[in-house]
């Protein structure tokens, strides 16, 4: 591979000398859509069947999702029965928005306003892409050419809503993504969003979504950052427009780029469960709502039943949510080593006898419980653990609090076992060494009788055994 990266063209930072984004802090929740039955569903090996997107739609009403894109009903037969599913059987609350996507073309722009008839609020996000590979590549146009493309589409869906809304009184938005956003001269973004929205009539009272897409992830978070920001500096009729991003993961780090795009002006967000998508995938929403929430913000959204949630995206998907996946992963509340395990027994001992009333546990930044994790899982033990992992499950296991002089010999035992086992002992293989170590000891000595004896409400302790 010696000198193959010479044929990669580096991205070119904005150039900024006023940014204000790196001082900012995220305080409120933005505006939240889903695009799982969308850019997650065209992204599977085995696409979902129709339970399957009923399924997913529900669970994304229960967790508080208000706009949910459905699908690209001008492709296909199939995008086109799950929205009349939905809108026919009455699938959609009052206050859910559902989104439609279209690429800027007359005859899919006319199959897509027959397929939200009868819906009460639908968003039409349209798009062409505006970036320079694609220019040069793809279409071979020039930027007005490219232009051209948006504006006749937009003029034509504004024409098909007024005679929409005229005839049944349907609530439609508006929605516009330059696609390929990153990979596009930053002007030339600003330009095109203003040539739509004027033929839109945006409004204050009416704006139009823009949504800036990494549609494919070109640069690191801060650059991203910085295009947000100038955009929403530069941009004409600023009040006029919602701004949303749509980050996808190709460079691993989508959910850097969301987090520093809101701080930049985002208003609105668009991703998937677990990060679901195209390529390595669109924006994990569930990692970016909850890590508002461990900083005291309410995402808005509920995450509160996470496993469950979990379990109905692998159903519907056949996808698997990696073991190490934050906050849903079966490990995010594992500890092995054992200075960890040791200081987490440390936080649940403060956080009981404080009374805080705040989460201050080293190495868990939100409580298990929080999102309906169990606390017993938190400790595994194996040959890396150490002394007071082992005190910790015993403690949690049945309640035995080893005074502190018999953690090193006892976590040696443990340690011992894992080494010898070659593998992680489970809790139930804890509570035996310690009772073939201390109550069920044969040797020289036989132990007659024994007794715990409990000095607190919590916690026992091992009184002088009687030997002979």
């Amino acid at each position: 591979m010696q000198y193959a990266n010479k044929k990669y063209i580096p991205f070119q930072p904005v150039k900024m000398t006023n940014r204000e984004w790196p001082d900012k802090v995220i305080t409120k929740a933005p505006v939240w859509c889903s695009v799982d039955l969308r850019d997650g569903n065209q992204a599977l090996v085995t696409p979902m069947q129709l339970d399957e997107k009923l399924l997913m739609f529900k669970t994304l009403v229960d967790i508080g999702f208000k706009e949910i894109e459905v699908g690209f009903p001008s492709a296909s037969d199939t995008e086109y029965e799950i929205l009349r599913t939905l809108i026919e059987g009455n699938y959609i609350p009052d206050d859910v928005t559902v989104q439609v996507l279209v690429q800027a073309r007359a005859e899919l722009i006319k199959k897509t306003f027959e397929a939200v008839k009868g819906a009460k609020n639908v968003i039409i996000h349209f798009y062409n892409s505006t970036s320079t590979l694609q220019r040069k590549v793809v279409f071979k146009k020039d930027m007005d050419g490219i232009v051209d493309i948006a504006v006749e589409g937009a003029r034509l869906i504004r024409k098909l809503t007024e005679e929409e809304v005229a005839k049944s009184g349907m609530n439609i938005r508006y929605e516009y993504s330059p696609e390929s956003f990153t990979g596009t001269e930053i002007d030339f973004s600003i330009r095109i969003c203003e040539e739509v929205m004027r033929e839109l009539g945006a409004t204050k009272e009416n704006p139009v979504i823009l949504n800036l897409p990494s549609t494919v992830e070109m640069s690191t978070p801060n650059t991203y950052a910085d295009q947000i920001e100038y955009f929403c500096k530069n941009l004409h009729n600023r009040e006029a427009a919602i701004v949303s991003i749509h980050p996808h993961n190709d460079r691993g780090t989508a959910v850097a780029s969301a987090e520093l795009a809101i701080m930049a002006g985002a208003e609105r967000v668009e991703g998937t469960l677990f990060g679901n998508g195209e390529r390595t995938g669109n924006l994990d929403l569930v990692t970016v709502a909850l890590n508002m929430f461990t900083q005291g913000v309410d995402p808005q959204l509920d995450f509160s039943n996470i496993l469950e949630i979990k379990n109905i995206y692998e159903k519907c998907t056949k996808m698997h949510v990696h073991e190490r996946q934050p906050y849903a992963g079966e490990l995010a509340f594992t500890a092995f080593s054992g200075s960890h395990q040791d200081a987490i027994r440390k936080g649940y001992d403060y956080m009981e006898n404080s009374k805080t009333p705040y989460w201050e546990v080293p190495y868990l930044p939100i409580n298990p419980a929080d999102v309906n994790r169990e606390y017993e899982p938190v400790i595994r033990i194996n040959s890396q653990s150490g002394k007071g992992g082992a005190a910790f499950v015993l403690e949690h296991a049945c309640g035995y609090r080893l005074p502190k002089e018999m953690h090193p010999e006892f976590g040696a035992i443990v340690k011992a076992a894992s080494d010898a086992y070659g593998d992680e002992l489970k809790e139930q293989q804890i509570v035996e060494l310690f009772n073939k170590e201390y109550t069920e000891f044969k040797g020289k000595y036989t132990l007659l009788q024994h007794r715990f004896t409990a000095v607190s409400y919590t916690h026992l302790t091992l009184p002088t055994n009687s030997l002979v």
